[in-house]
């Protein structure tokens, strides 16, 4: 009997991240983490599903799962196992219907959404195979990882037969990193020393227990102040010492003038990167950021919009890192074109994960690249932020400062039934409990 995709179901979640300033940087002072969260259902006999999620900070999550819920009259009713088998013809139904692509095209809140729909089925797909995402992906043939990819506006930078001849060059090894992989995992760096709104003794000590818990580098958000952000800098170097890397995150918030003359004032603390030194749409721009702050890196990619942007920034030579992110390109398909073409240039892949559910998600990203597409770990890291991972039923593990590979089948984005009731908003308990008096919200949300 054929089965059939039954229903897709949306949830707006939040969770009120603002009291305690987590997140917090330059341009977003007070974010309440949150997903526009989707359940895609199916008349499977074992009760197949599948979940993914566009990550935002607040306000507007009612838009994003709005974008969400317009998709379903192009997803349900399809056939599961011909759906399942064919990830790039779906990815290309959605990403090229003709009406909604004009909202873009290919960028901002439609896109997104169609992250959480494209990267919902994988969860399902993953879930139906019994494999992680990384290990579903890692175990196709390259023939089969290029029919995911759509080429459009890349070739004059990778063809698919010059990504047919990254994967089959990463073929021999893939056993062997496999297996390293499973033992000592993948590199971590994190993020929660270093937000904006913490005094200088919880960066410290954040600081402080980072090293201790084997982390080999942190971040620290920076931009509201030249001569706080040069303190900042000088007491986080003093807390890890000289062995441990301290990236910068400017959140777009300089013009490119500025963003040279603030970077080279933090130059003496020896920072590895400046990430979003600029506006992410702003390609000359990094490129000239690059150039006049070498050989401090330059790193940008969680708002950049889609693989065409990306194609340009490594064409431009304006990053020395690129940062993608599982929610904000039309998911894994995309990231998987994304992958490749940081393959093509030689330009190592640390993805960026500062939101709720994102570290469980680019972790299986980071591990198909390692294993089947550039087979290094070269300058590689993952960024990790300890935040509302008791939410997800698979959260990610990190020990010694590296995320552990995942073993339960799925893209480890389902978040547990409870977490969802009590933080739906507006009328979850956590929300209800936020309401003052005369009925504003509280927080940033």
């Amino acid at each position: 009997m054929a089965h059939r995709i039954t229903s897709l179901a949306t949830y707006d979640v939040r969770f009120p991240t603002s009291h305690e300033l987590d997140g917090s940087d330059a341009m977003n002072p007070d974010p309440d983490y949150s997903a526009a969260y989707v359940v895609i259902r199916t008349d499977a006999p074992d009760g197949l599903e599948g979940h993914g999620f566009a990550f935002t900070i607040g306000r507007g999550n009612d838009v994003q799962v709005a974008a969400i819920r317009a998709l379903e009259p192009l997803v349900v009713g399809l056939p599961l196992e011909y759906t399942l088998a064919n990830m790039g013809g779906l990815w290309r139904r959605l990403v090229h219907d003709s009406q909604l692509r004009w909202l873009g095209p290919e960028k901002g809140v439609m896109h997104m959404a169609i992250s959480a729909v494209i990267n919902a089925m994988w969860d399902l797909k993953a879930k139906a195979a019994g494999k992680p995402v990384w290990k579903l992906l890692a175990d196709m043939s390259p023939a089969e990882i290029v029919e995911l990819v759509d080429f459009r506006y890349l070739t004059d930078a990778l063809t698919p037969d010059e990504a047919l001849e990254i994967l089959r060059k990463a073929e021999p090894g893939k056993a062997e990193r496999e297996a390293r992989l499973r033992e000592q995992g993948y590199p971590a760096y994190t993020t929660s020393p270093g937000w904006l709104g913490y005094d200088d003794a919880k960066l410290t000590r954040l600081a402080r227990e980072a090293v201790a818990d084997g982390f080999s580098q942190i971040k620290l958000k920076v931009g509201a102040n030249l001569a706080e952000d040069v303190r900042r800098f000088r007491i986080a170097r003093e807390a890890v010492g000289p062995g441990v890397r301290i990236a910068v995150d400017a959140n777009q918030r300089w013009d490119v003038p500025a963003a040279i003359d603030w970077v080279r004032a933090l130059a003496p603390g020896d920072p590895w990167w400046v990430e979003e030194p600029t506006s992410p749409d702003d390609i000359l721009g990094h490129a000239a950021i690059r150039r006049a702050v070498a050989p401090i890196k330059v790193a940008t990619g969680e708002h950049v919009p889609n693989r065409i942007v990306f194609k340009q920034l490594l064409q431009a030579e304006a990053i020395d890192i690129l940062q993608l992110d599982a929610a904000r390109v039309a998911g894994l398909n995309e990231n998987v074109a994304i992958l490749l073409l940081a393959a093509k240039f030689g330009v190592p892949v640390c993805p960026h994960a500062g939101g709720v559910g994102l570290c469980e998600l680019v972790q299986h990203l980071s591990m198909f690249d390692y294993v089947a597409v550039s087979g290094s770990l070269d300058d590689r890291v993952i960024e990790y932020v300890d935040h509302l991972h008791e939410h997800f039923v698979d959260p990610v593990i990190v020990t010694k400062g590296c995320y552990a590979a995942p073993t339960t089948p799925g893209f480890s984005a389902q978040m547990h039934e409870a977490s969802l009731t009590a933080h739906l908003f507006p009328d979850g308990p956590v929300w209800a409990t936020e309401r003052t008096l005369d009925g504003e919200t509280v927080g940033g949300a």
